[in-house]
């Protein structure tokens, strides 16, 4: 019988972290749960749902002498598969409120709801900004395979920006963010001055800021509006969604705000050579070594950065007669 991972880092007491198995290159997502001053537990963000998951979850309840039906409720940063997945199947188990943004809601609805229709959608718009028809076949099948790791979704109690939440005997005010997920959901405890920032800041990699047809229109915006707000709380320990807790949150947040902005100069250096379609420059940022899912999340971040570019009219696009998007540089 396969075991969570051990914490790596001393959690405060009554609240634990658990390591919950997900795909390559990340391998587990942090779930966290908070203990409740009846004994009771509320969980954040339960993870994808395999069988595996499944197994992991029975196993490290276990292991803190609890099973589902001590659960008191489930709270998600966030609607991508690697956190909300679990959810509706653990409400099946416990009969407990989900708890989630409205935004987030909508957006899980739009990706894997009745009548969904990303996994068709997505791969057209891909190809229309150069990518291969051989490699949008693959991202059609790679969309699909998240279907089982999200159903079933959970019914769903809204919570929104500013609302407080009780969880593990103390106040957290949810601050809503959007860029990596729209509607993303952070949890700051402002006497203890903790915060759950789920993928709005991670300490060592930087989130994924995607965009996707039908969904932000401009999620860099959004992501780097988001870190500015997140960079005026008084944080001295972070519980991100990947990588271990740390405690340089304020300096953090201003790194990813530089990063994005050393991002944008080297695609305005690029577009300065000549037009180019999103693909061409998706691999001159990333290279050609991607599997499916990173070429997915680099496609799109590429698209976001493009989109930036156009907002701050440094760049345009140009449509030609086969139906390629291209970006020029514009002055």
């Amino acid at each position: 019988m396969k075991r969570t991972r051990a914490e790596q880092l001393t959690m405060p007491e009554g609240m634990h972290r658990i390591q919950i198995t997900m795909s390559f290159p990340l391998r587990w997502v942090n779930s966290y749960i908070l203990t409740e001053p009846d004994g009771k537990v509320t969980l954040v963000d339960p993870g994808p749902r395999t069988a595996e998951t499944e197994q992991e979850w029975r196993d490290a309840l276990e292991g803190l002498g609890l099973t589902l039906q001590d659960i008191h409720q489930i709270v998600l940063t966030h609607h991508h598969p690697d956190h909300l997945g679990l959810s509706g199947w653990m409400q099946q188990m416990s009969g407990v409120p989900v708890l989630m943004s409205a935004r987030s809601q909508e957006e899980a609805d739009y990706m894997w709801g009745p009548g969904a229709i990303i996994a068709e959608r997505l791969p057209e718009y891909y190809r229309t900004h150069g990518m291969p028809e051989y490699k949008t076949v693959e991202i059609k099948e790679h969309m699909h395979t998240f279907i089982s790791q999200i159903t079933p979704l959970p019914e769903v109690t809204h919570i929104a920006d500013g609302d407080q939440l009780q969880m593990g005997g103390k106040t957290w005010i949810a601050v809503e963010t959007g860029g990596h997920a729209p509607g993303h959901l952070s949890f700051y405890a402002p006497e203890s001055r903790e915060i759950l920032c789920g993928d709005a800041v991670l300490p060592q990699i930087s989130p994924n800021v995607s965009l996707q047809p039908g969904s932000d229109p401009e999620p860099l915006l959004s992501y780097m509006d988001g870190l500015t707000r997140l960079n005026k709380l008084t944080v001295e320990r972070a519980y991100p969604g990947h990588r271990n807790p740390f405690t340089r949150f304020t300096e953090r947040t201003a790194e990813l705000l530089a990063h994005h902005e050393e991002r944008l100069a080297k695609l305005s250096e690029r577009l300065q050579d000549s037009p180019a379609h999103a693909y061409d420059i998706c691999l001159h940022l990333f290279g050609e070594r991607l599997g499916t899912h990173q070429l997915r999340f680099a496609m799109s971040e590429t698209l976001a950065h493009l989109q930036e570019l156009i907002r701050r009219d440094l760049a345009r696009q140009v449509q030609q007669p086969d139906g390629i998007i291209y970006f020029q540089y514009h002055q």
